[in-house]
């Protein structure tokens, strides 16, 4: 080989190792700005992330000032808060038997008839003053009269040649004008075989005393519930009146015994009311040990009980009243969102489908549309069934049509959006599309929607009671409201038992309707133009 030829040789050498020096550097920086555009990608990414989570927490915190900048709006969550207190206060603070037994007037035996609220006479501040309905009871937890410094209940025990005598005090300051309506002792008992006796006295104001009673305690008196002996005695009873027939000669004037919660509460010289201190002395004479007295209460019959008074089953419309507060809130909420829901998927899959499922759905929506509601409904709860369950059900499937219409239109604008276009055309399937980029955009309108939607529910419940294809088993307003309606409450001027259950349900319609148009006001710019 001559030199000529190796010295082209090795500038051959020279130059391919050049090139593959050239290359590899030109690998390298090609990878570098491969991995700069990744990092700078991820960067671009991140900020948006960030960005849009940054935008989100204005966006919320824009809405909360602007709601809490709107005086309809507050009215409407205060209204609202009242309610929740109501249904909390029902479900801790009240028994929940009282829910259970609302039509079982035995339970409410010890209530008066019709009486009005305890603060519907000003307290006599207007006129004569009303004698209040009293419950005392040797439990102190069954006690209903607030005033415990006045009126309070004493228990004692004592031993007498081997016979038990327990003594149930019951001390009552009584200042009305008008005398009680009457007046019951119940007791209930463990006993053996010889029976207990019972003996009722009064001391009156002026420290006279009246034997009004003293009988023994047997089962064909008192009734027997297995081990446990439970009496009751009314003020008409026949040894009452025998009784009092020894005390006649006490009074200036003429008196009856057959009406012994006036004589018992007169004074003796004047037709008038003696006012002051009274004590029933209740005495259980016990001959075996193993007798016990679980229980006994005084029951001074008046006209007025409670906060909200009672009606003709002398059931407490206070505790009627509560427990409507959750079974109110219970029907607005499920039904106005279940059936909101519903309509707005429905609307939304008809209108991004188009053409003949848009069609074909449309004209499913008008025939339900078309269909007259209160009618169906009275139809149903005749056929079907009354239960509260059922009757959401049945709101629920007459209510989401509206929705349904609103929907469609807006689907049919939002699918023309660019965004989903463009994730048409990465191939995401229909069911993402509209649960990802359309239904969200619907959310301001759907929550503003259900808030104005809950006051029709609770409304078409209360209509349905009021004409009697309610639940009969729980108390609602409506419910009140048609026993009332039953007893010509308005024309008795029982308004004690009309205008709360009214009023209530009107003020819930109106705290969801100014929460739903604060908050539409706020989500919609169109709103805020007008």
């Amino acid at each position: 080989m001559s030199n000529k030829e190796s010295d082209n040789n090795n500038n051959i050498d020279h130059t391919h190792s050049d090139n593959e020096i050239n290359n590899n550097k030109n690998s390298g920086s090609n990878a570098k700005n491969i991995e700069f555009a990744n990092s700078k990608k991820n960067l671009i990414l991140n900020n948006n992330k960030d960005n849009k989570y940054t935008e989100n927490i204005n966006n919320n915190l824009t809405f909360i000032s602007e709601f809490i900048r709107s005086k309809s709006g507050i009215t409407g969550v205060v209204i609202l808060l009242i309610l929740i207190s109501m249904t909390l206060y029902a479900f801790f603070g009240i028994p929940f038997l009282s829910f259970k037994e609302w039509n079982n007037p035995n339970y409410w035996i010890d209530n008066p008839r019709l009486a009005s609220p305890i603060w519907s006479d000003f307290y006599g501040f207007f006129g004569r003053n009303i004698p209040e309905h009293l419950i005392l009871s040797s439990s102190s937890s069954d006690n209903n009269d607030a005033s415990s410094s006045k009126n309070k209940v004493t228990i004692s025990t004592t031993n007498e040649n081997g016979v038990t005598i327990v003594t149930h005090s019951y001390h009552i300051n009584y200042n009305s004008d008008i005398p009680p309506n009457d007046f019951m002792i119940t007791y209930s008992l463990h006993k053996g075989e010889i029976p207990p006796a019972i003996e009722i006295e009064l001391v009156r104001p002026n420290k006279t005393k009246f034997d009004i009673y003293f009988e023994s305690i047997t089962p064909s008196i008192s009734g027997s519930n297995q081990s446990i002996t439970l009496g009751r005695i009314f003020s008409t009873d026949n040894l009452i009146h025998q009784k009092l027939l020894d005390y006649l000669k006490f009074y200036d004037y003429k008196q009856e015994t057959s009406k012994p919660e006036i004589m018992l509460f007169s004074n003796q010289d004047t037709r008038s009311i003696m006012k002051g201190n009274y004590t029933f002395t209740v005495k259980f004479y016990l001959f075996n040990n193993e007798d016990k007295i679980q229980n006994s209460k005084l029951i001074l019959g008046g006209k007025k009980f409670g906060l909200m008074g009672t009606d003709e089953l002398r059931r407490d419309l206070t505790v009627g009243l509560l427990w409507g507060a959750p079974v109110a809130l219970f029907i607005g909420l499920s039904v106005s969102t279940i059936s909101i829901i519903i309509g707005m998927i429905y609307g939304v899959i008809a209108g991004y489908k188009g053409k003949r499922t848009d069609e074909g759905l449309m004209r499913i929506n008008d025939i339900f549309y078309s269909l007259p509601t209160l009618p169906l409904l009275i139809i149903l709860s005749l056929f079907i069934g009354r239960s509260i369950f059922l009757i959401v059900l049945f709101l629920i499937f007459f209510g989401w049509m509206g929705t349904a219409k609103i929907s469609r239109s807006l689907a049919l604008q939002i699918k023309n959006f660019q965004y989903v276009e463009a994730a048409k055309l990465i191939g995401q399937p229909d069911i993402k599309i509209i649960f990802k980029h359309i239904i969200p955009q619907l959310l301001p309108l759907t929550f503003a929607s259900i808030a104005i939607s809950v006051p029709g529910a609770i409304l078409a419940e209360a209509s349905l009671s009021f004409i009697g294809l309610g639940d009969p088993s729980i108390p609602t307003w409506g419910q009140i409201l048609h026993e009332a309606h039953i007893a010509a409450a308005a024309s008795r001027g029982l308004w004690w038992w009309l205008i709360p259950p009214g009023m209530l349900i009107a003020l819930t319609g109106l705290a969801f309707v100014l929460i739903g148009n604060t908050i539409d006001y706020i989500l919609n710019p169109k709103m805020k133009r007008m």
